[in-house]
């Protein structure tokens, strides 16, 4: 069903690109209602407005906190045109019909980034706006409601096609919209007030969204949900994947627990390389001695600036993305002659404390595991203390284990990762695949730490540890059999310590 516009109700926040609706609106003489900033903006443009006020013969109040919620603007835009009864309301009243309204929210997300006081966030929660979204867009029948600046490109060509009038599916989709960005709007506030701004009703239609090429395979859709630009400048190469997202995850989630200058090699979402130097070159090529087979192919990050000495070392091998906070120039030059590897600047943005995860017929939500041990919360559980150099070695190791696949196994020394061992189903099996790659790279393991995620349930691990060459140990703690551990370790001079803590990750 086509309906002429013969009269619109307007009033936004945001005017660019509102010149060119208004224009057409006046070229069909359309009668246009309009409020403050917006007629003032109307009138520069030497078009007729007619004030709110004038329709309703009352003045914006309370600072501009009332200016449209009256039955002359709502009656307008909700009466039922096919309904003989509200038409004779309407006319008995002097109600004007509207039937277009053009109306935007106060920039309350903006507000609250900015770190603005809570007055000023408060005063930015719309009222009349999202009251005239939802009114507009429950009586689509008769009006169309046009709730974002993002529409006036698209609903300029439709009323410009059209003659100034809209089919019914014109303003069924943009009543679709109008409530979508209510919903958004009333989320916003709602985690404003919430202990965390992504609690678990965010609305995922409250983020920027990014369709992606594919999901984890081709035959897969996806897309992503969030500002990536407000947390990375990419400055070179192709567009990052759903693969590439989920490896970056498990960079910047690893490379967090560094203070010292440190880089971290990720092959489909596990560690294959980690280690902290004096210097950036010396952590790469450690991080890269660990396992060069998987490095190849993976994605590569840092917590110090790229100089022209690591960016040549990089050079020399194939990865897909490489993220540090700076790089200097002479470093880009070498790095960007590959032309798809990806090159991006991490920017301090910080991140949601929440995990989310559809399962089954729902979701799960928990809380990030932030927990890491330290020697302050070591208990050392066998006869032999571990000495200083071992506490260094075993805190290494358990900042990469919690950031592993269950169940796994870190070998470590002298802030390098050795080997690891990921997602196997025995403990043992872990621990031996780590042993394996750590020979297979030409390691000695001799004096090396162990750690492990979750507990030994058996005596099994620190038997085969041992031989192996490790002498020192960390693990939560906590099976009934710890005793068994304990006394092997007693028995042949290894020292053990306990956190307390499980790191689990499936």
């Amino acid at each position: 069903m086509t309906k002429k516009i013969k009269s619109a109700l307007i009033s936004v926040y945001y005017k660019d690109g509102l010149d060119k609706i208004v224009q057409l609106l006046h070229e069909h003489d359309v009668q246009i209602f309009s409020t403050g900033g917006t007629q003032s903006f109307i009138e520069n443009m030497g078009i007729p407005v007619t004030a709110v006020e004038d329709l309703t013969s009352y003045p914006s109040i309370f600072g501009g906190r009332v200016k449209t919620l009256h039955p002359k603007v709502f009656g307008g835009i909700l009466y039922r045109r096919d309904n003989e009864g509200d038409v004779q309301t309407a006319a008995q009243f002097e109600i004007p019909s509207i039937d277009l309204v053009i109306v935007d929210l106060y920039p309350f997300t903006e507000t609250v980034a900015s770190g603005a006081s809570e007055e000023d966030i408060i005063e930015k929660i719309d009222i009349g706006g999202i009251s005239l979204i939802r009114g507009a867009a429950k009586n689509f029948n008769d009006v169309l409601i046009v709730s974002s600046r993002d529409q006036y490109d698209d609903v300029f060509e439709i009323l410009k096609a059209k003659g100034c009038a809209t089919d019914l599916e014109d303003r069924r989709r943009y009543a679709k919209e109008g409530f979508q960005m209510s919903s958004s709007y009333d989320t916003a506030i709602h985690n404003y007030f919430a202990d965390d701004v992504y609690a678990s009703t965010q609305s995922f239609n409250l983020l920027p969204k990014k369709v992606l090429r594919y999901g984890e395979n081709p035959h897969q859709a996806a897309t992503f949900y969030g500002d990536l630009d407000a947390m990375f400048e990419q400055i070179h190469g192709k567009e990052l994947s759903y693969n590439n997202l989920m490896d970056v995850e498990a960079c910047v989630r690893l490379i967090d627990e560094f203070n010292e200058t440190s880089f971290v090699i990720v092959k489909h979402n596990n560690a294959c390389g980690v280690a902290s130097a004096a210097t950036a070159k010396d952590a790469y090529v450690n991080a890269l001695a660990c396992d060069p087979v998987s490095a190849f192919g993976g994605v590569i990050i840092s917590n110090a600036n790229i100089d022209l000495a690591t960016a040549e070392e990089l050079h020399k091998l194939f990865f897909e993305i490489l993220i540090a906070p700076s790089f200097d120039a002479d470093a880009l030059e070498i790095l960007k002659k590959k032309k798809d590897r990806r090159l991006l600047i991490r920017k301090p943005v910080e991140v949601s404390k929440k995990q989310f995860r559809t399962l089954l017929n729902g979701v799960l939500e928990q809380d990030k595991d932030n927990s890491i041990e330290t020697a302050e919360n070591f208990t050392v559980a066998t006869e032999k203390a571990p000495t200083q150099e071992d506490i260094k070695a075993l805190e290494f190791a358990l900042k990469i284990c919690k950031h592993l696949k269950s169940n796994n196994v870190v070998l470590a020394k002298d802030g390098q990762m050795l080997a690891c061992g990921v997602g196997q189903t025995s403990r043992v099996d872990a621990l031996k695949q780590a042993i394996d790659k750590a020979a297979a790279f030409g390691f000695d393991l001799n004096g090396a730490a162990m750690a492990s995620e979750a507990f030994f349930p058996f005596a099994d691990c620190v038997e085969i540890a041992h031989k192996a060459g490790i002498t020192t140990v960390v693990q939560p703690g906590g099976s009934i059999r710890d005793k068994d551990s304990i006394d092997y370790c007693n028995a042949n001079g290894l020292s053990m310590v306990m956190t307390g803590v499980r790191h689990f990750l499936h």
